[in-house]
């Protein structure tokens, strides 16, 4: 079964951490990467940018409302997410106890449907 991991924090928490502090959180994501990508139960990944360049679209009215910045009004904002093959949730709960738990909440789900698109990471200039 598909589950993703879904990172919730503070966009500023990152950016307020040591050099040393944020190498050591980025050695975690790329280790973990490393080990699904390895067993090939890696799904997309993705680092969102900071909320303040989110729009929210929704309906009001029966027409689309577009307004600047997240729609929900918390502390902590969706920073990035994985998806990965898992044989239950035992094992996803495993698989996120490899990343940075200090700086971040992990929040998992079985992901019910999931389609893998056609991009790359070089769409994204990588």
């Amino acid at each position: 079964m598909l589950y993703s991991i879904l990172i919730f924090g503070d966009d500023e928490t990152f950016g307020q951490l040591s050099a040393a502090e944020q190498d050591a959180a980025m050695v975690k994501h790329t280790g973990l990467q490393k080990i699904l990508s390895d067993a090939s139960i890696m799904g997309p990944v993705a680092k969102l940018h900071n909320s303040s360049t989110a729009v929210t679209v929704r309906a009001q009215d029966g027409v689309a409302l577009v307004t600047d910045g997240p729609f929900a009004e918390t502390k902590e904002q969706l920073l990035g997410f994985y998806t990965m093959e898992c044989a239950s949730m035992e094992e996803a709960i495993e698989i996120a106890k490899q990343l940075p738990l200090g700086i971040a909440t992990l929040e998992i789900r079985p992901v019910e449907w999931f389609h893998g698109g056609v991009l790359s990471p070089a769409a994204n200039g990588e």
